[in-house]
């Protein structure tokens, strides 16, 4: 199975407790964890869904300190024991000796939250559940729990789920992705981002669109992740990662479409909005990026191949570039089998075979501008062609390069010749401009997506100052100004 790239929040470490613990107690872990449930308390009786989404950023925080007895120590915090949902989600959590926790006796006897806990409660145990399953490797029990959470889900419509909807869907595919079953749940998902729609779930509409394309885009199906795409409802995007992971997929669908240009400018993108902690989906953006400049024409700049903690991974990219760069057809070759299962590991290979032409066209530009006049059994030999007949096939790759503006030539057929044209001034020409006005666009887009992600309070332009209000702020200005022309008096 191809791996492709989860794009991963960074795993930050809480601070250690004040009090001091051996490295095997995790008193402050279960401490966190409590905290976290009083927040998302706190957000579902407010309706605040940012309180909700601070819970789920704190969680990945604690991520790698879970251990089985504290996340069975706080299900029965959370969820009544015996309850359904206790029930359940404790079958998936391993028994383990109690003397590998040490319980707090100040926190232990803390009751739940209530005989009927909160619905976003029980979908952060879920959620809490899942990411201990698959961090512990239990991909068919993570697959199982998190069966068992979208059929829990289907039946709550609370915007104040939406946050942790979106992760219980993103690690539902994720554990499907992991067992290799991918397939089977591509129905239920298109169920899921129909029922996204009709709740107005936006979140959940991007989260589920991704996780569509990657499982279209998994089985090479690209026909069919474009036609979801264009008919998709569209709307401003909530998340960043969301954003990012949309811009890649549709990079990856128009690079497969022969649309270089837009594929180009959305994986540069999603390669600049990306997080700096997620840097394996930013090497495979880059990735990406390099085989469509190359199909483009162009050349990457080498800073592109010594970005940090990149340099190991783009190392093949770096050699089939500097082979292109040259137009050496048999380094090509050599390049491109010496790292085959790396491009065929990245699903690159089918874009490598047609920058065979690319490296082609770039030796034929090197040869027509270092000689005046060369024989085509010349220029065949220097682009190391192996075909029966390699004369005729270097005339019609001239013939071709001349034909779409790569090479400024013509082809003398008596003498069986390329002459090659005196080379312009291209300051002369329009290509400058053109150089020019690219810049500009994108520094112009760069400037409106800027303002566009300025956040501003809800329905701020709409609140009018009360009589009261005014009254006292034009009060307290005329106390100022007194104050200020008394300074000044005092001065003289």
């Amino acid at each position: 199975m191809t791996q492709d790239v989860e794009m991963k929040e960074a795993q930050v470490q809480p601070p250690p407790p004040s009090n001091s613990v051996s490295p095997a107690a995790s008193p402050s872990t279960l401490q966190h964890l409590k905290e976290i449930a009083s927040l998302i308390e706190s957000g579902a009786y407010l309706k605040e869904v940012r309180w909700i989404l601070r819970a789920v950023r704190l969680t990945i925080m604690l991520r790698r300190k879970l251990r089985a007895p504290v996340v069975s120590a706080f299900l029965c915090f959370a969820l009544t024991p015996g309850s359904d949902a206790h029930s359940k989600l404790s079958s998936y959590i391993p028994k383990e000796e109690e003397h590998d926790m040490e319980v707090d006796t100040a926190t232990s006897g803390i009751q739940g939250p209530g005989k009927h806990p909160l619905p976003e409660l029980e979908m952060y145990c879920y959620m809490l559940v899942l990411i201990f399953l698959i961090d512990q490797k239990k991909y068919n029990e993570a697959k199982a729990c998190s069966s068992a959470s979208i059929a829990r889900l289907k039946n709550i419509n609370r915007r104040t789920v939406d946050v942790l909807a979106s992760r219980l869907y993103f690690y539902y595919s994720y554990s499907y992705e992991l067992t290799n079953s991918l397939a089977e749940i591509r129905g239920n998902l298109l169920a899921l981002h129909r029922m996204a729609t009709l709740r107005r779930d936006e979140l959940g509409q991007e989260t589920l669109l991704n996780l569509l394309l990657r499982n279209y885009l998994h089985y090479n199906l690209y026909d069919q992740a474009e036609k979801l795409r264009s008919k998709a409802p569209r709307f401003e995007a909530h998340s960043n990662q969301q954003f990012c992971r949309y811009l890649f997929y549709l990079g990856k669908i128009r690079t497969i479409q022969l649309e270089y240009t837009d594929a180009k400018e959305s994986l540069l993108q999603a390669a600049r909005k990306a997080p700096i902690a997620a840097r394996g989906f930013r090497i495979q953006c880059n990735k990406w990026a390099i085989i469509v400049r190359l199909l483009l024409g162009e050349i990457p700049e080498r800073t592109v191949f010594m970005q940090k903690g990149m340099k190991k991974a783009l190392t093949p990219y770096f050699e089939l570039t500097n082979a292109v760069r040259i137009g050496d057809l048999e380094l090509f070759k050599t390049v491109a089998e010496k790292f085959s299962s790396t491009f065929s590991s990245d699903r690159t290979q089918n874009l490598i075979v047609r920058l065979r032409h690319n490296v082609i066209r770039t030796g034929l530009r090197n040869i027509s501008i270092s000689y005046s006049r060369i024989s085509l059994a010349d220029v065949a030999r220097k682009l190391r062609l192996d075909s029966e007949n390699p004369v005729a096939d270097a005339e019609s790759i001239v013939a071709k390069a001349i034909r779409d503006g790569a090479i400024d030539a013509t082809i003398d057929h008596a003498n069986g010749w390329m002459v090659s044209k005196e080379t312009g001034d291209v300051y002369s020409t329009n290509e400058p401009q053109f150089a020019f006005n690219s810049r500009i666009a994108f520094c112009l887009n760069m400037h409106n997506e800027a303002v566009r992600a300025l956040r501003f309070p809800p329905n701020s332009h709409k609140e009018k100052e009360s009589a009261e209000k005014r009254r006292e702020r034009q009060q307290q200005e005329q106390e100022l100004a007194k104050h200020i022309a008394e300074e000044d008096d005092d001065e003289f």
